[in-house]
């Protein structure tokens, strides 16, 4: 407080000059924010000097970026393709997470009929669709009640012959039987660069170096990544991917494009009361604790896993107007509903993690 009040004393005589040179004194000795090779090129830092920067070069038909359901289904799908027409094709899946499903987030209520076109026998198979929905509740909360909202047949939130499902269980038994049908996974590689032809079409990627120290200089570990070349190279990284942006940017895709609408998915994994607990129930609310301007809802998924569980998450459209808006903090404000609240009360939170979302609407 007593500099407070003599850096006052200090303004009030017009000494402000001799502040602001004292402050710029003092930030000269501060060093660099970062000096990773993102921001300072390895060409121009002389800690890389010396260093083996040659990448060894795989070929491969087809190379697909992201394990999620889409790259999945895709590689999958391939060698499905492939075998009925007897073609021998190398298909390989590169995947940023350790393990296939670790990295996937979702609620999730499936809607099965893509899968039934790629595996019609996935019961036999043992895919673990394990909670019809059997009952379908709507609403729109106030701060302190729930105004119930008829679905009728047709509309959007209709679930009946849809599934809940925990997503990262089901990509990863998605995982499980593309490695059956000879799709090549590998986990724990993130692709790092978009690599390119002479001619400008792309050539395939190239995965993360490793053994790098936080401040960018190479440590006596360094790896350099793999470049995986193939003639069809398919990005299924999922939202606001840097690959993706990469692609934007060299092929101007986004041009002619009104700007993407993206959302944060906030979702937690809880035990419950079994008295509570009501396997196969959806429930979805819109309303509070978002005002009117601001996009949004929530959902809440009662899972026939074995144990009382719900899966339940609230999701946040990034467009919103008031720069306050905390949309961790507006799901915790949900959570303490009057109608939400019971559900929850004597439970125990055993997961939690969030997502960007890419969001819809008319365009």
């Amino acid at each position: 407080v007593r500099q407070c009040f003599h850096a006052l004393k200090l303004i009030k005589k017009n000494c402000l000059p001799l502040l602001c040179v004292s402050r710029c004194a003092s930030t000269a000795s501060v060093p660099r924010i970062t000096t990773h090779y993102t921001i300072h090129p390895r060409d121009k830092d002389k800690r890389w000097e010396g260093v083996n920067m040659e990448r060894f070069a795989e070929e491969a038909d087809v190379v697909i970026v992201g394990a999620g359901p889409a790259g999945l289904s895709a590689a999958i799908r391939l060698k499905q393709l492939a075998a009925e027409h007897s073609k021998e094709i190398r298909v390989c899946l590169v995947e940023k997470a350790s393990q296939i499903g670790a990295h996937t987030l979702s609620g999730a209520c499936l809607e099965p009929r893509s899968l039934e076109e790629l595996f019609p026998d996935w019961k036999e198979r043992g895919a673990p669709l394990n909670t019809p929905v059997t009952e379908d509740v709507f609403g729109i909360l106030t701060a302190t009640s729930r105004i119930p909202v008829p679905i009728l047949p047709g509309l959007p939130m209709v679930n009946h012959g849809n599934y809940i499902v925990r997503l990262g269980h089901l990509v990863s038994w998605l995982g499980e039987q593309a490695e059956a049908l000879g799709v090549e996974i590998y986990p724990g590689y993130a692709a790092a660069e978009v690599l390119f032809h002479e001619d400008g079409s792309v050539k395939g990627i190239a995965t993360n170096d490793v053994g790098i120290q936080k401040d960018g200089a190479p440590k006596a570990t360094f790896e350099r990544g793999l470049e995986l070349h193939a003639k069809v190279t398919v990005f299924a990284e999922g939202c606001h991917g840097h690959l993706a942006k990469q692609l934007y940017k060299k092929y101007n895709l986004r041009e002619k494009c009104q700007p993407q609408s993206y959302g944060i998915g906030l979702k937690e994994l809880w035990t419950i009361d079994e008295k509570k607990w009501k396997p196969g129930r959806v429930e979805h609310t819109v309303g509070w604790p978002l005002d009117r301007h601001t996009y949004g809802g929530s959902f809440l998924y009662h899972l026939n896993e074995g144990e009382p569980l719900v899966a339940l998450g609230f999701v946040v459209g990034l467009d919103y107007q008031n720069p306050y808006l905390n949309p961790f903090r507006e799901f915790q404000r949900w959570k303490h509903h009057p109608t939400v609240q019971p559900t929850l009360e004597g439970g125990t939170r055993i997961a939690y993690g969030a997502r960007a979302l890419n969001e819809g609407g008319l365009q």
